[in-house]
Parts: structure tokens; sequence; C-alpha cells
């Protein structure tokens, strides 16, 4: 790499190379095969593609297996009969699964950062779900720094409530309740005002015209979607059919986590997240800008604090 090109490299350091002003030079400098060009350009691109995993059957089929009759409140930190939250602590395979090496690989040359798998989400049938992006949810400073990867455990496609994606709409300015008009750390619940994000996510597909594109998934590959890419899941056709698969959440080492749904930036009201390695169960330290957060001094905590009450 030319030093030209390193210091491009080196001015955009905390911004996901797949998003920098930069990536059409920074791909070109890149040191990679053609495959891996292709997917990466790809990833750029639309905001998601499809890898075949190379996972085991036995792991696939010991995921469902695992799971069964679990699919009720109580089970683990959020599960309905639908879905199941973390139950990588349940189920050896679903940690198998959310920690495989060709999805980290993967992630790895689609960020350039050591990903950190932190939540997993499996499901026994189509979520049906409004479209929103993961922004909301979960996000971190630098900003982007988030990928989500839905594995498929059995075949998915029309009739069992594929995913719908809009390419290209993780190139979207990343809107949180602020853009609503919304003080997010002033509700009365987490989701108070969530039926209006997802309201206001319709109306911008619909003023800016973007198409939805549902995809159709074989048994053991995975789509890797881009954190602001705007996703839901598609009317299940064949209420007889279950659609099991497995979506996991990474954040990237370096950076500071927290919740938009609960933060403030403008106020100085950030919820941050507690984040664990689903790798090893260790928390992860946040770091802004290489430095630990945990070294802020006690007088500037209290600072903060102070001035926290005096505001609105």
């Amino acid at each position: 790499m030319g030093s030209q090109m390193a210091e491009t490299l080196n001015w955009n350091r905390n911004t996901p190379w797949v998003d920098s002003p930069f990536f059409t030079e920074l791909l070109a400098a890149a040191e990679l095969d053609e495959p891996s060009r292709a997917l990466v350009r790809g990833f750029a691109e639309n905001g998601y593609v499809i890898v075949d995993t190379g996972l085991p059957e036995a792991t696939l089929d010991a995921v469902v297996r695992d799971l069964e009759g679990k699919y009720h409140p109580g089970t683990a930190a959020y599960a309905d009969h639908t879905r199941i939250q973390d139950a990588w602590s349940l189920s050896a395979a679903v940690k198998q699964v959310a920690t495989w090496p060709k999805i980290l690989e993967t992630l790895s040359l689609l960020y350039r950062r050591r990903p950190i798998p932190f939540q997993t989400l499996n499901f026994r049938v189509g979520s049906q779900q409004r479209t929103h992006s993961d922004t909301i949810h979960f996000h971190c400073f630098p900003a982007r720094f988030m990928c989500g990867v839905w594995l498929a455990l059995e075949d998915v496609g029309a009739d069992n409530g594929p995913l719908r994606y809009y390419p290209g709409s993780h190139k979207l300015p990343i809107f949180d309740l602020h853009d609503l008009g919304v003080t997010a750390s002033r509700q009365k619940g987490l989701y108070e005002h969530y039926v209006e994000y997802e309201d206001f996510i319709e109306a911008l597909i619909a003023a800016r015209q973007l198409k939805p594109v549902e995809i159709d998934v074989r048994r053991g590959q995975a789509l890797f979607w881009a954190a602001n890419l705007l996703h839901g899941g598609s009317p299940i056709r064949d209420p007889s059919r279950t659609r099991h698969t497995q979506a996991t959440h990474y954040y990237f080492d370096g950076c500071s986590y927290y919740t938009p749904l609960a933060s403030d930036l403008a106020l100085g009201r950030i919820e941050p997240r507690a984040v664990f390695d689903i790798t090893d169960g260790r928390r992860v330290e946040p770091v802004y800008n290489g430095v630990p957060l945990s070294r802020l001094s006690l007088r500037v905590r209290s600072l903060l604090a102070r001035v926290d009450k005096l505001l609105p």
C-alpha cells in the first residue's frame, strides 16, 4: 500500500471501510483474491451478502433439537412462541453457530476489525416483524461497527416467511427517536414510541420509493447485513411451516456500545450496553479512540452527573 493510500486509511480509520468515502481506492489497494474482492464490493453496494458457512449438518440439527419445546416465556432473557433471545447460554450448538470460524473470518474481512458476537435470536417461525434498522436497537461509537448474521437452519422461501431487505438502504442517514421529536431518555418505557419509529420508516420507504427484496436462503447459508440496512419479516404464506433460523448480532472491538432507544446524545444521556463476548463469556471493555472508558476519572464522572441534573 502506497504512502498516500496509507494516509487515506488513517484519516478514515473510525469508519468501516465498506462505508468509507474512500472505499473504491481502499478496495483497489487491498491485497484480496477476486472472490473476496467481489464479496466486499457487494456488501458495500447492497448492504448484505449471502455466504455458504460450511456448518456441519449435525450442528444445524442440534440447534433445532436443543430448543425444541423451549419457545415460551421464562426460558431465557426474552422468549415467546416465536423466538428465544440468547439461547447460546442454553445450547452449545447455538454458541457454535455464533462463533463459527467461517462467519468470524467473513466479518473480519468486511469490517477489518475483530468481531464480537454478543446476542443470539433463534426463531421457530417467521417473525413478520415490521421494517426497521438495527441501529435503533444497538449502536456504537464509532458508528456502524455492528453487523447481523442470519443463518438458515432449514430452507427458507416465500411460504415460511423469508426476510425482507431494501438493498442500498444502509447508505441512508442513521435515524433515532430524536428525529421524531422524542426525548428517548424520558420515555416511560423503552418501546413507548417504537410504533412511531416503525411508521416513520414505512413513510421513508414510500418517499424514497425503495424496493424490497425477499431473500431465499438454503439450509446452512448465512446472510450478513449492515447495521443500518432496512429489513423486516415477510408474511407467512403457509402457517403450517416452521422457519428455524438463528440471527446473531456482532459488534467489533475498539468501540463503545449503547442503546439508542434510551439515549439522547445531545443531552449527554447515553444508555451504555454491557457487552459480553459469547466466545469466552467475558465482558468487553468499551473503548473510545483507543482509550478504555474505565480510565475516565471519578472527577469527570461526577461532573457529568451534576450537569445531567441541570438538563431538561
